[in-house]
């Protein structure tokens, strides 16, 4: 019943589907105008990273009042402290929002791997039957064509028999592929195939993290198209593939052998390996935050 379970439904993502227009995405940030004072003090990844969370105008606001400090006045405590509890705050949101889809990527990669698993177990329990049955059959052969069978024409006729029935278990082994209806209406990796403007699969954050790109700052692909090509690159899948196959992985789903599911696996496994990138790129800006 599990496995049937898990075949057709996925409990890796508790309904959390992103509704947001382009509008809402962040302004790129080599299309905004940055103060002097923060580009000095905040390396670039770390002013992307304060636009993908939209903190850039609180860290501008709380860069130019750490600039010119009036430590006895209360107005500008307060001001300060509150800029930074928004700040804080909005990252901490943030870090959370990050490991939840990490976290999704990484239980859908599971679910992926147990289906290989199964199959697998399948196909070598299978070929272990017919090991056991060509070894039979070949023993069994040699018997009764060595010893039992005294009639010479009677003999070879075994012989021959037990040959075709041994060649048969091999031939039987050799096209031991087992497959499987593998169903997932949810499906993060249509988003980072197609390329969509918005996703209902990535908060508008992390989307515009793996979508940015911009020639001014030499970052002519974007991270949705490094895995894109990592995914081509090592044959993973096809720009040219059949529309089946795009279908069966970038659709809801279909029949799977092992190494689809495997190589599905994989394909989630490397889109959980760049947005922890993601993480990385907040804890520095936390850290860089903290010496303004």
């Amino acid at each position: 019943m599990e496995i049937k379970d898990l075949l057709k439904h996925s409990n890796c993502n508790q309904q959390n589907i992103y509704t947001y227009s382009v509008d809402s995405l962040p302004i790129p940030l080599h299309e905004q105008s940055i103060s002097p004072l923060l580009r000095d003090k905040l390396s670039f990844t770390n002013l992307n990273m304060a636009n993908a969370i939209g903190i850039l105008q609180s860290i501008t606001q709380f860069a130019e009042l750490r600039a010119n400090p009036k430590p006895d006045d209360l107005n500008y405590r307060l001001k300060i402290l509150e800029l930074k509890q928004e700040i804080d705050h909005r990252i901490n949101m943030s870090s959370l929002e990050i490991s939840a889809i990490s976290s999704e990527m990484d239980c859908e990669e599971e679910r992926t791997s147990q289906i290989a698993n199964y199959l697998n177990g399948r196909m070598r329990e299978k070929e272990s039957r017919l090991t056991v049955s060509a070894i039979v059959v070949g023993a069994l052969g040699a018997i009764l064509t060595e010893g039992v069978i005294k009639n010479e024409k009677a003999s070879s006729a075994v012989g021959i028999t037990t040959g075709l029935a041994e060649a048969t278990f091999g031939v039987l082994m050799l096209l031991n592929d087992e497959s499987i209806e593998f169903h997932h209406k949810r499906n993060a990796l249509k988003d980072i195939w197609y390329g969509a403007e918005v996703s209902q699969n990535f908060p508008a954050a992390v989307w515009y993290f793996l979508n940015y790109k911009s020639s001014e700052n030499n970052i002519h692909t974007s991270l949705r198209e490094q895995i894109v090509e990592k995914w081509t690159g090592f044959g993973q899948i096809h720009k040219k593939s059949t529309k089946d196959l795009l279908d069966l992985y970038f659709g809801e789903g279909g029949r799977y052998n092992s190494e689809q599911l495997e190589n599905r696996a994989d394909m989630y496994d490397q889109l959980e390996s760049t947005i922890n990138l993601m993480k990385q790129d907040l804890k520095a800006l936390s850290s860089a935050l903290e010496k303004i």
